[in-house]
């Protein structure tokens, strides 16, 4: 299944059914008067946000959505049915936008939260029409229309913790260490083509999600690179790892990786540059002590914060940055006070 995390698409809620023009004709009743009835409303659709997708690849053929149209009125005063409700699910985390304005609509961010565009009203029947000097209306409603609209959704992770960091920093293997999921890893840029989510089980009932993103380049924040596709799945994480490998062989230190990364956040959007990060010196087993000093007193006198220095592949350093971020983590979760610890 690809990932897919935008997507165009054009929905319209049901037409109302028409009016009905009716009189009453019954043996020994010759001037029953009008008893026609309302046409149905058109059904709503409806988008629910659900956990169990995880991608917005239901959308990508069918580009066209449409409720259907309450049934017309009858006689008798028998008013005609709703239409059906289309119920549309979509990933928690689905951000809907009008796709001519670019205004937000909706943000699904919970399990079960609803979007509805309404159905159309039903017509009215010529009952309602006659007064005491129209005593034979013939005349009905028609039914409304329903509204059309054309829609771009988002699809913005929901993850505690956001994995920042160059392409081939090892995120994906240091996700793949600390969780189940199972990203691609292999030593060249941009192995994560695609974003993905791994829940950290630090004991029976507790556990934090991580979000492994594709790695971010100079100018990201101008659509470069993965870009955009990039920062949209950052804006929803509570704080960062901002993994900076130490490989001898790269372009750019670690310092001008840290300040370069932090500019394009800040110009994307600022408060995302001042959400808490975990600075993590990563690939520490491929320098010597004396390297690793150096490199983390550089990054702490740059970041204002303490550094973490690590190995994704040896798992060195990695037991204590995983508590460090439960405990940032469940300061807004109630835990309970005897864990069986698994880490």
């Amino acid at each position: 299944m690809k990932f897919i995390d935008e997507v165009t698409i054009a929905v319209s809620s049901g037409q109302g059914g028409d009016g009905c023009i009716s009189f009453r004709r019954e043996k020994h009743v010759p001037f029953g008067g009008p008893d026609g009835g309302d046409g149905g409303r058109g059904g709503h659709l409806i988008f629910e946000s659900t956990r169990q997708r995880n991608t917005l690849v239901d959308f990508r053929r069918n580009k066209m959505y449409k409720a259907s149209r309450g049934s017309h009125g009858e006689g008798r005063r028998m008013y005609g049915a709703f239409g059906e409700d289309l119920r549309l699910m979509v990933p928690v985390g689905t951000v809907i936008y009008d796709a001519e304005t670019d205004e937000p609509l909706s943000d699904l961010s919970d399990e079960g939260d609803t979007w509805k565009i309404p159905g159309g009203l039903g017509g009215k029947g010529n009952v309602h029409f006659k007064t005491s000097t129209r005593r034979t209306p013939r005349m009905a409603t028609d039914g409304k229309l329903g509204l059309e609209l054309k829609i771009r959704m988002e699809l913005k992770l929901l993850a505690d913790v956001g994995m920042l960091g160059f392409p081939n920093a090892g995120k994906s293997t240091l996700i793949s260490k600390i969780s189940a999921a199972r990203p691609r890893v292999a030593d060249y840029p941009f192995t994560t083509l695609v974003p993905s989510l791994g829940v950290v089980e630090i004991s029976p009932g507790n556990s934090f999600v991580v979000a492994d993103i594709p790695g971010l380049i100079e100018g990201a924040s101008d659509g470069v690179g993965l870009g955009h596709k990039f920062l949209r799945h950052v804006e929803r994480c509570e704080c960062f790892v901002h993994l900076l490998s130490c490989d001898p062989t790269e372009e750019l230190s670690p310092v001008e990786r840290f300040l370069a990364i932090n500019r394009e956040l800040k110009r994307y959007e600022r408060e995302l540059a001042e959400r808490p990060q975990f600075v993590v010196l990563n690939k520490i087993d491929l320098i010597d002590e004396e390297t690793r000093e150096e490199l983390m007193a550089e990054l702490t006198k740059a970041s204002g914060s303490p550094v973490w220095a690590i190995s994704a592949i040896t798992t060195e350093g990695v037991r204590p940055l995983v508590f460090a971020l439960w405990e940032h983590v469940q300061q807004t979760l109630a835990t309970p006070d005897d864990t069986e610890v698994i880490w």
